[in-house]
């Protein structure tokens, strides 16, 4: 039986596609009674800060379809400003019903005229496929257009299209290049990002030290996920002195926002009492947690305590549950554990073919155990 999974690993990077935000902004100063009287000539400006104000309720009671009226009478004009917040009322369905297609209409006029923000979500739909036919390659370039605005999310974006192959040609170097411009910008998701990079030494030279700096940023922009990889730094000593205490407050923290990783952080530290008291119990909590959002790691570590009865009632039936829920997400230890569960009879009806089909998954990834327990059934077999 495969042991508790207690390692504490980098969690590599994802593409986070922006959601549509707003970026409202007045663009001359004024009171709501010089915008409307403006506003109401036909200054297509007036009419687009007249917007801004029912948007935001500055000066009047707010209003979002009202806010959509004047934004759609300044964009009819030309207004890129209006253009791109209209794009927004259509996207988030604010004053107008939701309407991904007459977002990406917005959005487009509003990019054609250089507005780097409405390029930016434009590039978005395009990555969702959201109002448009999916193209990451369309995405990549109007991630493009914004980034050489130096528009931190576009250039994060682009980043992650050159990291992950994304619309362009594979490019980790590359991938950096964008995720450092973002980053000296404070974007947190770069900056998180670019931690991974150098921890991992991928598109950069490996440098642990560098990986702490960048997921500091951004954990101290209460990033979750870099807040979980510098509890990983302290916790196994990288890059920075080990301190498995220091190591259980970013878990902590990260834990507070519900990351999934920093849970079955957390749950390892109870269960070794590494940094904290060792607590059984509270472990189970822990990878309760995690195993209810997905997490493989977890629910292999939820089984095992269930198996053996580790601050929770031994229950083998309810281990092989946890098992299978890890097995069935592709995870080698999970599946040679449900191997021997089947073969042993082990919280299931014993089954030796059952056993001998999990055995092999778990073998087929090169879990050494699993490989052992084939060849002793082939032995064993007349």
């Amino acid at each position: 039986m495969s042991r508790k999974s207690f390692l504490i690993g980098v969690i590599l990077v994802v593409v986070f596609a922006l959601s549509a935000f707003i970026a409202i902004s007045i663009l001359r100063p004024q009171s709501v009674d010089q915008y409307r009287a403006a506003a109401e000539k036909g200054d297509a400006e007036a009419q687009y800060n007249l917007g801004v104000c029912y948007d935001n309720g500055e000066g009047v009671t707010q209003d979002k379809a009202e806010a959509a009226k004047w934004y759609r009478k300044a964009a009819e004009q030309g207004l890129p400003q209006a253009q791109y917040n209209l794009g927004l009322c259509y996207d988030n369905g604010e004053g107008f019903a939701e309407d991904k297609a007459a977002a990406v209409k917005w959005y487009r006029k509003a990019a054609d005229q250089g507005d780097a923000a409405a390029q930016v979500n434009l590039g978005n739909r395009y990555y969702n496929g959201e109002g448009v036919t999916q193209d990451r390659a369309e995405a990549a370039k109007w991630f493009r257009k914004a980034a050489d605005q130096c528009f931190a999310a576009a250039q994060y974006n682009l980043g992650l299209c050159y990291y992950n192959a994304e619309g362009v040609a594979q490019d980790r170097v590359e991938a950096v290049k964008w995720f450092r411009k973002a980053a000296d910008q404070g974007d947190a998701g770069a900056q998180y990002n670019l931690g991974v990079c150098y921890d991992n030494g991928d598109g950069v030279v490996q440098d642990k030290a560098a990986a702490v700096k960048w997921y500091r940023k951004a954990a101290d922009q209460d990033y979750a996920q870099a807040q979980c990889n510098l509890g990983n730094c302290y916790y196994n000593g990288g890059g920075v002195a080990q301190d498995r205490t220091e190591a259980v407050k970013w878990f902590r923290k990260a834990v507070d926002q519900g990351d999934a990783g920093a849970q079955y952080n957390l749950g390892v530290c109870y269960d070794n009492g590494g940094g904290i008291e060792q607590d059984k119990a509270v472990a189970v909590k822990w990878y309760r947690k995690a195993a209810d959002q997905g997490y493989a790691k977890a629910q292999f570590n939820l089984g095992n305590c269930y198996y053996k009865g580790g601050g929770v009632a031994q229950d083998r039936a309810e281990a092989v549950k946890w098992y299978r829920k890890a097995a069935d997400q592709g995870y080698a230890a999970a599946q040679y554990n449900l191997g021997v569960c089947y073969d042993n009879g082990g919280g299931v009806v014993q089954d030796k073919a059952e056993a001998v089909k999990w055995y092999r998954k778990a073998a087929d990834q090169g879990n050494v155990e699993a490989l052992e327990a084939l060849q002793k059934i082939e032995k064993a077999t007349p």
